[in-house]
Protein backbone atom coordinates (compact mmCIF):
# COMPACT_ATOMS: atom_id res chain seq x y z
CA UNK A 1 0.00 0.00 0.00
CA UNK A 2 1.51 3.35 -0.87
CA UNK A 3 2.73 6.06 1.98
CA UNK A 4 0.12 8.63 2.51
CA UNK A 5 2.73 11.34 0.97
CA UNK A 6 2.67 8.78 -2.65
CA UNK A 7 -1.01 9.42 -2.64
CA UNK A 8 -3.50 11.46 -5.71
CA UNK A 9 -5.46 13.79 -4.29
CA UNK A 10 -8.84 14.31 -5.76
CA UNK A 11 -10.45 17.43 -5.38
CA UNK A 12 -14.11 15.91 -6.45
CA UNK A 13 -15.79 17.94 -3.13
CA UNK A 14 -14.43 21.58 -4.32
CA UNK A 15 -15.43 20.85 -7.68
CA UNK A 16 -19.00 19.94 -6.66
CA UNK A 17 -19.32 22.95 -4.34
CA UNK A 18 -18.48 25.14 -6.98
CA UNK A 19 -20.69 23.91 -9.46
CA UNK A 20 -23.50 23.52 -7.01
CA UNK A 21 -24.00 20.23 -7.76
CA UNK A 22 -24.92 17.06 -6.01
CA UNK A 23 -22.64 13.98 -5.79
CA UNK A 24 -25.94 11.71 -6.97
CA UNK A 25 -26.63 14.44 -9.75
CA UNK A 26 -23.01 14.00 -10.94
CA UNK A 27 -23.33 10.36 -10.87
CA UNK A 28 -26.84 10.58 -12.97
CA UNK A 29 -24.81 12.73 -15.33
CA UNK A 30 -21.98 10.96 -15.66
CA UNK A 31 -23.34 7.00 -15.46
CA UNK A 32 -21.00 6.11 -13.05
CA UNK A 33 -22.41 4.66 -9.35
CA UNK A 34 -22.59 6.71 -6.73
CA UNK A 35 -20.91 4.15 -4.65
CA UNK A 36 -17.78 4.02 -7.41
CA UNK A 37 -17.83 8.28 -7.32
CA UNK A 38 -17.72 8.07 -3.21
CA UNK A 39 -14.83 5.97 -3.29
CA UNK A 40 -12.90 8.40 -5.90
CA UNK A 41 -14.15 11.35 -3.36
CA UNK A 42 -12.76 10.00 -0.64
CA UNK A 43 -9.36 9.25 -1.83
CA UNK A 44 -9.72 5.37 -1.99
CA UNK A 45 -9.82 4.85 -5.45
CA UNK A 46 -6.35 2.54 -7.18
CA UNK A 47 -7.37 4.06 -10.54
CA UNK A 48 -9.63 5.59 -12.77
CA UNK A 49 -10.41 4.73 -16.53
CA UNK A 50 -9.70 7.68 -18.85
CA UNK A 51 -13.46 7.42 -20.08
CA UNK A 52 -14.65 8.41 -16.59
CA UNK A 53 -11.88 10.79 -16.26
CA UNK A 54 -13.20 12.12 -19.68
CA UNK A 55 -17.14 12.14 -18.28
CA UNK A 56 -16.43 13.67 -15.17
CA UNK A 57 -14.48 16.31 -16.68
CA UNK A 58 -16.96 17.20 -19.22
CA UNK A 59 -19.96 17.05 -16.79
CA UNK A 60 -17.90 19.46 -14.15
CA UNK A 61 -16.55 21.73 -17.27
CA UNK A 62 -12.79 21.09 -16.31
CA UNK A 63 -9.30 19.96 -17.36
CA UNK A 64 -8.19 16.70 -15.05
CA UNK A 65 -5.45 18.95 -13.69
CA UNK A 66 -8.34 20.67 -11.61
CA UNK A 67 -9.85 17.64 -10.54
CA UNK A 68 -6.64 15.65 -9.51
CA UNK A 69 -3.38 16.45 -8.27
CA UNK A 70 -0.11 15.00 -7.00
CA UNK A 71 0.07 15.20 -3.55
CA UNK A 72 3.29 17.53 -3.00
CA UNK A 73 5.32 15.16 -0.89
CA UNK A 74 4.84 12.80 -3.68
CA UNK A 75 6.81 14.70 -6.22
CA UNK A 76 10.30 12.94 -5.80
CA UNK A 77 13.20 14.68 -7.64
CA UNK A 78 13.75 13.01 -10.46
CA UNK A 79 17.76 12.96 -11.83
CA UNK A 80 18.59 15.26 -14.63
CA UNK A 81 20.90 14.04 -17.12
CA UNK A 82 23.42 16.22 -15.42
CA UNK A 83 23.41 13.68 -12.87
CA UNK A 84 24.28 10.76 -14.89
CA UNK A 85 27.52 12.22 -15.78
Amino acid sequence: MPAEEDRVEVHLDKMLADRGMSLTELSTEVGVTLANLSILKNGRARAIRFSTLTALCEALDCQPGDLLTIHPAAQRRRPSRADAG
